[in-house]
């Protein structure tokens, strides 16, 4: 089986064929840099991440191009409020970007131009718009001509008369005027009373936010690429317009796949920071959460599906990191006891093949890994494959922490040595690895750390004996969130395990 992907624009699932073999060309829509990215972000970039990951572990050669949207209302907004510049706003939050991504453990693209070192290919682009006939200059400003587009709408499915009834009481009196057809959008815009500017043929001004991604696109990838990768949220109208403006400079497709993610919801409504039901990146890292419980918290819902953002759901995904996380230590903190040499974890999706790791005895999970990976990045069912090889290896943790010295006698350790060799490759496939207490995480420190539950064992009894069970069940809830089961016996000794052990 081949790697399938939902391509937006045919609405069907496609076997995936890059334009040259083995070289895949991808674009991914990056910020607009004024703010913090919230989850909403890093579920995008998460998925796209193992996208990436997932065609190098197959192979080839990846370059992966994400821009900085670093013009824009809402950086000179930010930087009026804050009385400060532009560039200083943008190179504050691109600075945090990198932070929270290297944070989740995404790659960094090989390449992240940004719109305002793009500016001269941007021009050139509306200057052979213009010239072709398919955009018009008004007072300073340029617009591409939507009715000189005979397939507008063919990736949102949209029709002229449809985007007519949405754009109407949405666009003002004065630019309806201004332009030659209501449907048109801006390509320069001319810069008004003291806004910034860049010099132009049409006068001070800036780009357009569609035209930024098709210049970069084309000044880092050429004229047609291979996979062009966004939220749900861009498809209308960023990506159509892209689309427009782009096949009609250079008579060619703009790109062979799209590939959109469903979005994030808090309340049934899409997380976003103009409806400020956001939650970003670094409140849930500082928070305690860990950033591997991020990534299986996206990477349990398929990458197209929305996904809905609560405490419970971020529990749960804590609860199962906790238990794969330790059966990604094992072989890092017992190497000793269980006579494992190679204690050198090496989670490169690049250079490291993991065949060698691929026994008999794990053959059937590996092949399900790939099949569900190669059904549409399937990364639900690649979980539960890790899940499975990561059962026995917690098991034999537990034994070990429990002082059980006939673990080795009953058990086949070069087997799961194996096993757990697969299963650290597989994992690194989805970007995942182990976290220890050198990470920081609240959640592994809660996880290892004996004197800390023996310490809220004892605090919930004496809740008990104060009669306070509200606070008693709390603690029960806090321990069961970290991993850990109380077990409460008759003569009145409260035992714990790990949970999924």
């Amino acid at each position: 089986m081949s790697l399938k992907l939902t391509n937006t624009l045919t609405r069907r699932i496609e076997q995936f064929v890059p334009l040259e073999s083995n070289k895949v060309r991808i674009y991914c829509c990056g910020v607009t840099v004024y703010d913090f990215c919230h989850l909403g972000h890093a579920r995008s970039y998460i998925n796209w991440d193992v996208l990436r990951r997932y065609l190098i572990w197959q192979g080839y050669q990846v370059k992966f191009v994400q821009n900085f949207t670093d013009i824009d209302d809402k950086i000179l907004n930010r930087a009026a409020e804050e009385g400060c510049t532009m560039e200083e706003v943008s190179e504050r939050n691109i600075k945090a970007f990198h932070e929270d991504m290297d944070a989740l453990g995404i790659l960094r693209p090989d390449s992240m131009p940004r719109a305002t070192k793009c500016l001269d290919g941007i021009q050139n682009l509306v200057k052979e718009l213009v010239v072709n006939g398919f955009a018009y200059s008004v007072d300073g400003d340029v617009y591409f001509s939507v009715m000189k587009c005979r397939d507008y709408g063919k990736l949102s499915s949209r029709d002229l008369e449809e985007q007519q009834n949405n754009a109407d009481g949405r666009v003002g009196d004065q630019e309806h005027i201004r332009k030659n057809h209501p449907f048109d959008f801006a390509l320069w815009k001319g810069a008004k009373n003291f806004e910034p500017g860049f010099d132009s043929p049409w006068g001070k001004g800036r780009p357009g936010w569609h035209i930024e991604c098709s210049a970069m696109v084309r000044e880092e990838l050429g004229d047609t690429i291979d996979i062009h990768l966004g939220g749900a949220d861009l498809i209308f109208p960023h990506h159509e317009n892209e689309i427009a403006q782009s096949e009609m400079a250079t008579g060619k497709t703009l790109s062979r796949y799209w590939l959109h993610n469903g979005m994030v919801n808090v309340g049934g409504q899409k997380m976003s920071k103009s409806l400020g039901n956001f939650t970003t990146i670094r409140d849930l890292l500082l928070s305690g959460i860990s950033p591997m419980t991020l990534r299986l918290f996206v990477m349990q819902a398929h990458y197209r599906k929305p996904i809905d953002f609560s405490d419970k759901a971020l529990k749960a995904a804590s609860s199962g990191w906790n238990g794969l996380n330790r059966a990604l230590q094992l072989g890092l903190i017992f190497p000793s006891q269980l006579g494992w040499s190679e204690s050198y974890v090496d989670y490169s999706v690049v250079i490291k093949s993991i065949e060698d790791s691929v026994t008999e005895k794990t053959k059937d999970q590996y092949q399900r890994f790939v099949v569900a990976m190669d059904d549409d990045l399937n990364t639900s069912a690649a979980l539960a494959v890790l899940f499975e090889l990561a059962r026995p290896l917690r098991s034999l943790r537990n034994k070990i922490e429990r002082g059980d010295r006939t673990f080795g006698k009953e058990i086949d350790l070069d087997a799961l040595y194996l096993r757990w060799k697969l299963l650290v490759q597989l994992a690194g496939v989805l970007g995942i690895k182990h976290e220890s207490l050198a990470d920081n995480s609240l959640q592994d420190q809660k996880l290892v750390d004996n004197e800390f539950i023996n310490e809220a064992i004892a605090s919930r009894r004496e809740a008990k004996l104060r009669k306070d069970f509200v606070k008693a069940d709390q603690i029960r809830e806090d321990l069961k969130a970290a991993g850990i089961e109380l077990i409460d016996k008759p003569d009145g000794i409260t035992e714990w395990i790990f949970l999924n052990s």
